[in-house]
């Protein structure tokens, strides 16, 4: 199989598993959940940015909404990400990040040291508006997904190390999935454009290491109401998104 070829050697692949039609119901469903409060049970993230106080991020949400519920699980995502993995896949996290004009990007660095309790897994972006490098793509570096690079402080790629990786632009349009190992160094830069680039990142791992999507969220949950105030907006288990926190 070429994909998965391609997919072992570079450490990522981009993959059209949406129809048109499908990309646009999908934007309804994101605007659905955008418009959401943050009083669920579901978890909401803001950033300062200078349009004032903007909505981040959402996850934790395919129990409240039905069609991304059954997107993320089954299906062609499903599928696609077990054939990557080698074997049958659970649905591990979901996120659906925002980055809206003006939003903040995400510092250099490897998924695989903020998912607890597994081994092996994969993560997508799946694109619901276009992504380009003025409004903030993901930039990733190939064939470097066999190992941990050591990290700062953060959680994150050294800036000293990232200066010398061969970054490369990955623009999608509204419904591409880019898949990438969790061991593949990515980042993405602030939104500069005038509008906004919403992404759903669904992570997966194997089935046989069990269904941990809870116990991942209680343990972020957890840890975030612990979390000091450092001047940034922790939003992952490691600190690697630049946003700036909202006084509220």
């Amino acid at each position: 199989m070429a994909d998965l070829a391609y997919y072992r050697s570079h450490g990522w692949l981009l993959t059209e598993l949406l129809t048109p039609e499908q990309s646009a119901q999908l934007q309804e469903w994101v605007s659905e959940v955008q418009a959401w409060d943050d009083s669920g049970d579901w978890m909401t993230h803001f950033e300062l940015t200078r349009h004032g106080a903007r909505k981040c991020r959402t996850e934790y949400f395919t129990p409240f909404h039905a069609g991304l519920r059954d997107l993320l699980r089954t299906g062609a995502m499903n599928e696609v990400a077990g054939a990557l993995l080698g074997e049958p896949a659970v649905l591990y996290k979901e996120k659906i990040n925002y980055k809206l004009a003006g939003g903040a990007g995400w510092e250099p660095h490897q998924d695989a040291p903020a998912y607890p309790y597994i081994d092996s897994h994969i993560s997508c972006m799946i694109a619901v508006d276009d992504a380009t490098p003025d409004n903030g793509c993901l930039e990733v570096v190939s064939g470097l997904h066999h190992e941990l690079i050591p990290t700062d402080s953060r959680g994150c790629i050294p800036a000293h190390v990232a200066e010398h990786l061969d970054w490369q632009p990955v623009p999608l349009r509204a419904g591409q999935t880019l898949w990438f190992h969790s061991r593949t160094p990515h980042r993405s830069g602030d939104n500069l454009s005038a509008r906004d680039r919403r992404a759903i990142y669904p992570t997966y791992n194997a089935l046989r290491e069990g269904d941990l999507r809870e116990q991942y969220y209680a343990t972020k949950r957890a840890e975030l109401a612990h979390a000091g105030d450092n001047g940034r907006v922790q939003i992952s288990l490691i600190d690697d998104f630049r946003g700036v926190p909202v006084e509220r």
